[in-house]
Order: C-alpha cells, then structure tokens, then sequence
C-alpha cells in the first residue's frame, strides 16, 4: 500500500523536529517566531493530547495508544482500495499515534513544541505527530460529511 509511504514521511519528519527540539533547546526554553503569536517552546507531556491525563498515567497512555495504533492499521487494510481521501486520512491519523507512541515507549514521555496564542488566549503547544491526527481526522470527517454523505438509497434497509 503505497499510501504508508505518506505514514512514514510524516513519521520521520515528527522525529526528526523532535530530535532538533531536543538538541537545539533547553525545556522550557521558548523561541519567539512571529512575536504575539506563535513561539517554538521545548515542553514534554506524559499525558495526553490537550493535557489530558487519566487514572494509570503512562501505562495507559502506552497501552492506549498500541490499541489505536493496531485497530488504525487493521481500519486501513480493509480500506486499502478504498477512496485514497479516506487513506490519506487514515495514513496521518496512524502516523501520529505511532509517533507519540515510539516517544511513550522510547522516552516515557512525548516532545511538544509548537506554541500559538492570542493575547490572553492561550492553545495548548503541540507537535507534528498531534497535527497529523488532527489533519487526518478532519479529512475524513470531512470526507464523511460531504464527499460521501449517506442518502437515502445507501442507507441499509430494516
């Protein structure tokens, strides 16, 4: 399947920002790029996206993010002729649980760097492999809403 070409492009270009962060910059440290607005700052995260953390903490997180790693490869291999949006969707939704997935099981914690705010406001700082699935998931949520709607005729019957 060709389309793990795109996987593995995006996976390597999330290691490899990560291993720039991590030795170019201090933790903590921030860079202002476009001043009021967006900064390069060296965090880690044992949590989740957002934040986020649940009862378990790395553990879960690592065990979470095996599951969704296999049950994405397994969604794309019964997809893999199927329309190549919902490929390309699937491909960055699994290149970025498994680049925070190598970062949980390599370095117990995942590298985040990129940090937008507005005045008082505030986005949590992110990485390329969360942009990934970000990107990803609004492509087939968009593929799902409006290429490919379920009308009437496609609709199972009762």
């Amino acid at each position: 399947m060709k389309i793990l070409y795109v996987t593995g492009l995006v996976f390597l270009l999330d290691q490899a920002s990560k291993t720039l962060v991590r030795s170019t910059m201090d933790l903590h440290q921030s860079i202002s790029i476009i001043p009021g607005f967006f900064n390069l700052t060296y965090v880690t995260n044992t949590g989740m996206a957002f934040g986020w953390n649940f009862p378990g903490g790395p553990l879960f997180f690592t065990t979470a993010s095996i599951l969704l790693t296999l049950v994405l490869l397994r969604i794309l291999w019964k997809e893999r002729s199927g329309p190549v949006l919902v490929r390309l969707a699937l491909s960055l939704i699994l290149a970025g649980a498994f680049g925070n997935l190598f970062d949980r099981l390599f370095r117990s914690e995942v590298v985040d760097f990129f940090d937008f705010y507005w005045q008082a406001y505030h986005f949590y700082i992110f990485n390329v492999a969360d942009s990934s699935v970000t990107i990803g998931i609004g492509l087939y949520l968009w593929y799902t809403l409006f290429v490919h709607p379920k009308t009437e005729d496609t609709l199972p019957t009762p």
